[in-house]
């Protein structure tokens, strides 16, 4: 008896394909890990920041009226259902070479904990019937998937992000300006890099996003060797996007060199704060239920604050 001959995907290595069993296996085991934890169904309140309120002004149908919100604050003001439904959200990853890094101590490279970070984000968002789509890039954006609610548009997402960082470097602001340029409205925008970049042109990049009104989250990974230098004797350094190489007694400067790390992140959620950007920093020894939650947190936190300053009359 003849036997079925096996569909054969040309396009499609078979390491990628292992890539993609791999990431998606981390994904739904974070997700159910973290839901299992007596968090149900946490991305709910992500949906809730696009349900907002704006003052009442003459002409507006007094229908939409929170008459409870009045009671509290004796002002009026209108609910907005525009945004109330779904959720659209585009997460972009970082693709550029510095990503590939994965020190001997960490347990996977910042590429593959950041695609694993935004395969758990789809899960949970598609979960919900909320759009995700993406955008990967390292100078600019090298592949872009629209926002689809498509139960089956996690595997056209996991496919991509299987495929790993490439040669590139780094250009933030002009993924970013690109982005706002692409979409049409108001959307949850969910930075995941290194952030390796001029901070400044980064933060300029966020302006953009944030001028047409999408909300910002930037998650900047970071290897924990990076964070701390703790290497010991003469070490050479390989620049992962051009920047040569350069032999180094780490110990010599690494008090130093760990006051710019804090310096450079203190900065960007600094202004990331100025701007209502949520700035949640990674750690790739971490879990990836820790990442998860410590996202999920600083969102609660932000919609607590915004809600108390609403029914405050701020």
């Amino acid at each position: 008896m003849p036997q079925p001959v096996p569909t054969h995907h040309k396009f499609l290595d078979p390491r990628v394909l292992a890539k993609i069993s791999g990431l998606e296996l981390r994904a739904r085991l974070a997700v159910e890990g973290f839901r299992v934890g007596g968090h149900a169904s946490p991305y709910q309140g992500v949906s809730v920041e696009f349900a907002d309120h704006r003052s009442y002004v003459q002409g507006d149908d007094i229908r939409h009226v929170d008459w409870k919100l009045y009671a509290r604050t004796d002002k009026y003001y209108i609910k907005q259902y525009e945004e109330e439904t779904n959720l659209s959200c585009v997460l972009v990853v970082d693709c550029s070479a510095s990503m590939g890094y994965q020190s001997p101590a960490a347990p996977m490279s910042k590429h593959d904990f950041a695609a694993s970070v935004a395969a758990s984000l789809a899960y949970l968002a598609l979960q919900q019937g909320d759009a995700v789509g993406m955008a990967l890039f390292d100078q600019a954006i090298t592949h872009f998937i629209k926002p689809s609610s498509h139960p089956g548009h996690w595997k056209t997402l996991t496919g991509a992000l299987a495929r790993g960082p490439g040669p590139g470097k780094t250009g933030v602001r002009a993924v970013l300006d690109d982005l706002a340029e692409r979409m049409g409205r108001r959307t949850l925008v969910i930075v995941i890099s290194d952030l390796f970049d001029d901070p400044d042109e980064t933060i300029l990049g966020l302006k953009h996003l944030r001028y047409l009104k999408n909300d910002v989250i930037m998650c900047n990974v970071w290897d924990p060797a990076e964070l701390t230098l703790p290497f010991d004797g003469p070490t050479l350094f390989d620049g992962l996007e051009g920047s040569g190489r350069l032999m180094v007694e780490p110990q010599a400067f690494r008090q130093r060199y760990t006051r710019e790390v804090e310096s450079f992140i203190a900065s960007l959620r600094g202004q990331c704060r100025k701007m209502h950007v949520d700035f949640v920093p990674f750690d790739t020894s971490h879990g990836l239920d820790v990442a998860i939650s410590a996202y999920l947190a600083t969102r609660a936190a932000r919609i607590r604050s915004r809600s108390s300053r609403v029914l405050g009359g701020g």
